[in-house]
């Protein structure tokens, strides 16, 4: 079957990309905009967080609540998140519903009301969940070693600081909001039953009267000079935290690097689990994945275990690491392989994951990968196409952050 991947421009430069698939009754989209943490002014960490939050409080002619009535009538399964890039909203929902839906997101980004008091509600709600990672340090870990790996601003909380939330102001995020929300430099993707003609039509006729030029500046990446941080907390536990560089998506040895993470950590038969938890029995908890932005990538690793266990946890962590180049079995290849293109089945068969990575390729790559094309770039990895990438990638430089009551020597 040959894949479609649809793709429109606006007038104003917006751009709408779409996967068919068939077999399905259910559709989804997502509305990437700029306004991620990286994009936001000095001591203003976490008020992405506000805005996906505040826009939704009333926009059009409906108040918040009759805006969240709407919403749920035409039966959205809702999501948002936030990046380093984009803030990205949208959701998954039966077919039928799909115009009318993206009348009111058109109303929801371009059309918001933004009034004061939902602004301080919108505004507690994200301290509530800043101080909650206190209850959270697997999550605190990993938000933290992005920011010593990442040059600021890429590396910004997604969560954002108790500080610079509790000074925002309604009228500073309002400026933010206008500078960001620029319909010319959104990415709106939608996968699953539609008619891609149609989307196109209710797109023009709601987006394209907004021609705004870009305000965003170049970032100017300041590199974090810090190799290893530690936070002393009195519990039984210590939580690590790892990372280190590695090609970004759209590298040519992109699939080399995901299928030697995968190796480290794509299952129960993967080196670290088999080595650190089951044959030393180190740690309670362990796994790495890769982490990549447009302009920079890593392999992130956790590991939970306890203080007397925290150093020698860490140093094997490490040797794992650095033995992958020394050779890799053809077993754990295709282990590896196996793994990655089952989750790029599950994820095929799931319209919300499919719009995501459609609006997600764009952005990165300046193209629509296929998943056919994911595929065939898994397979033709080998055991010397990733050892070989690993000798002259090895990863063997390591930012390092712990949480719990005895820190570690690093390497």
């Amino acid at each position: 079957m040959t894949e479609i991947i649809d793709k429109y421009v606006l007038e104003n430069g917006m751009v709408v990309l779409g996967e068919p698939m068939e077999g399905v009754e259910s559709v989804a989209f997502c509305f990437m905009i700029p306004s991620g943490a990286s994009k936001m002014p000095e001591k203003c960490c976490g008020a992405s967080n506000i805005i996906s939050d505040w826009i939704f409080r009333g926009a059009g002619s409906k108040n918040s609540r009759e805006l969240g009535d709407a919403l749920d009538g035409l039966g959205l399964v809702r999501s948002s998140s936030i990046g380093s890039s984009h803030i990205t909203i949208g959701a998954a929902l039966e077919s039928g519903n799909l115009l009318d839906s993206l009348k009111l997101y058109s109303d929801i980004i371009l059309r918001h009301h933004l009034l004061d008091d939902q602004f301080s509600l919108a505004k507690q709600l994200t301290i509530d969940d800043v101080v909650s990672l206190d209850d959270d340090p697997r999550r605190k870990v990993m938000l933290k070693l992005r920011e010593l790996f990442y040059p600021d601003p890429l590396g910004r909380s997604t969560v954002g600081e108790v500080k610079d939330l509790e000074n925002l102001t309604a009228d500073t995020t309002k400026n933010i909001i206008k500078d960001t929300f620029l319909p010319s430099e959104i990415i709106f993707s939608v996968a699953g039953k539609y008619d891609f003609e149609e989307i196109c039509h209710i797109m023009e006729e709601n987006f394209s009267d907004k021609k705004t030029s870009s305000k965003n500046k170049e970032l100017l990446l300041q590199e974090n000079e810090d190799k290893y941080l530690h936070i002393d907390n009195e519990s039984a536990q210590v939580h690590i935290g790892l990372m280190t560089e590695t090609v970004t998506p759209n590298d040519d040895n992109y699939y080399n690097a995901r299928v030697a993470v995968s190796v480290l950590s794509g299952g129960m038969s993967a080196r670290l689990f088999t080595e650190v938890r089951e044959k030393r029995g180190l740690c309670y908890a362990i796994g790495a994945r890769y982490h990549g932005l447009k302009q920079k990538a890593g392999v992130l690793c956790y590991a939970g275990t306890t203080p007397e266990k925290t150093q020698e946890t860490y140093e094997v962590i490490i040797e794992e690491f650095k033995n992958l180049c020394n050779g890799i079995e053809e077993e754990e290849i295709e282990r590896a392989k196996v793994g990655l293109k089952s989750s790029l089945i599950l994820q095929s068969e799931s319209s919300s994951s499919r719009a995501g990575a459609i609006a997600s390729d764009y952005y990165m790559l300046g193209k629509v990968r296929s998943l056919d094309e994911i595929k065939k770039s898994i397979e033709i990895t080998s055991e010397d196409s990733v050892v070989n990438f690993l000798k002259r990638d090895n990863f063997d430089d390591f930012i390092v952050f712990t949480i719990g009551p005895s820190s570690i020597n690093i390497l």
